[in-house]
């Protein structure tokens, strides 16, 4: 997975649709079609799908936590603090210091939902509609605190089965918090053009291929694999990491795909086309190094997105079965489906 230049801007829903296969939730690639029309901004539209989220949350009910908190109380409960009550003299006016466990709902997941909604509330970006609705929403978020959101946060968040709904509602938290420029005290709140970031079309271009292909192609394991050099010698860890961009099995069959988003699929030598030689030589170096180990022959795909026109080579290498081909992110995603499932040999 390689960024270089610019490309054709891929439709906002496209993204959206990576995006949820990236996210590892592809059941809810088709819940943009309530919308009823295209987007031409993917904050307008992410914003929108988290709003209808929360509400089904606001129905369903708000996850709650256990937190331990400390008060001062003539009444006995909890855990009573001795050293504390002493040392305040909290005994004379009739009261104890105690350390008790709270069920409330104002809790991290909670509190980077309302804390998204209201820096969202206050953008010029998004549309005046989608802004009052969110206005309207707020109030549920009463009792939930406003917090600093930073991506470390994000990490500390804990979920499992009892709250494994709010999964999705936080990927897109994280997403808008990542591509925006969402400060305390800022009059504007800017958001970076993700249909223009390169780097991170890039990424989300292998997350969402290799997720597509573990999703819709049944029994198949995809992932990203490190493979080894067959070297020798007591500095084999200076060698160069080999690691798969996406490696595809099933039904006995074993791909490598190494996605690469490049506008110039070839490069020129000679003021001929060329296949680009450092794809090639990087895609064999894999599947050179995967027979060595597996004693097996695995099929090679170098998949980039389509610009100018489609592209489906194939060639026969050392007894390798090796593709050099697009995809037309641009277009239907029922096209872009059938092509990848096509790609795979589905």
């Amino acid at each position: 997975m390689i960024s270089s230049e610019n490309h054709s801007r891929i439709p906002i829903k496209n993204i959206y649709y990576m995006l949820a296969y990236a996210w590892n939730h592809p059941q809810e690639k088709d819940f943009i079609s309530v919308f009823g029309k295209d987007e031409n901004d993917l904050v307008n539209l992410l914003s929108k799908v988290l709003l209808i989220k929360v509400k089904a949350l606001i129905k369903k009910g708000f996850y709650k936590e256990y937190i331990q908190s400390r008060d001062e109380s003539g009444i006995i409960r909890g855990k009573i603090l001795f050293k504390e009550s002493m040392e305040t003299f909290s005994y004379r006016r009739g009261k104890l210091h105690i350390l008790e466990d709270e069920m409330t709902h104002d809790i991290l997941h909670n509190q980077i939902i309302k804390t998204t909604l209201y820096h969202l509330s206050k953008s010029d970006q998004l549309e005046r509609g989608c802004k009052e609705e969110i206005t309207k929403t707020l109030p549920y978020f009463s009792d939930v605190s406003l917090i600093k959101v930073s991506s470390r946060l994000f990490n500390e968040i804990n979920l499992h089965r009892n709250n494994q709904h709010y999964q999705f509602l936080l990927d897109i938290c994280q997403f808008i918090w990542e591509n925006s420029l969402l400060h305390e005290g800022q009059a504007e709140q800017q958001f970076q053009d993700y249909s223009r970031e390169h780097r991170k079309l890039a990424k989300l271009f292998e997350d969402f291929v290799k997720n597509f292909y573990r999703k819709e192609i049944r029994g198949s394991r995809a992932k990203s694999e490190s493979l080894h050099w067959p070297a020798e010698g007591e500095e084999t860890t200076l060698l160069p990491k080999m690691t798969t961009d996406i490696s595809l099995e099933y039904d006995n069959k074993k791909f490598i795909i190494d996605t690469k988003f490049y506008k110039d699929i070839f490069s020129e030598q000679w003021e001929k086309e060329t296949v680009r030689s450092a794809h090639l030589y990087q895609l064999f170096a894999y599947l050179k190094n995967e027979e060595y180990f597996s004693g097996r022959k695995a099929g090679g795909v170098l998949l980039y997105p389509e610009v100018h026109k489609k592209v489906d080579l194939s060639y026969r290498m050392h007894g390798f079965d090796i593709r050099v081909c697009t995809v037309d992110l641009n277009g239907h995603w029922q096209g872009i489906h059938e092509r990848l499932l096509e790609v795979a040999g589905k």
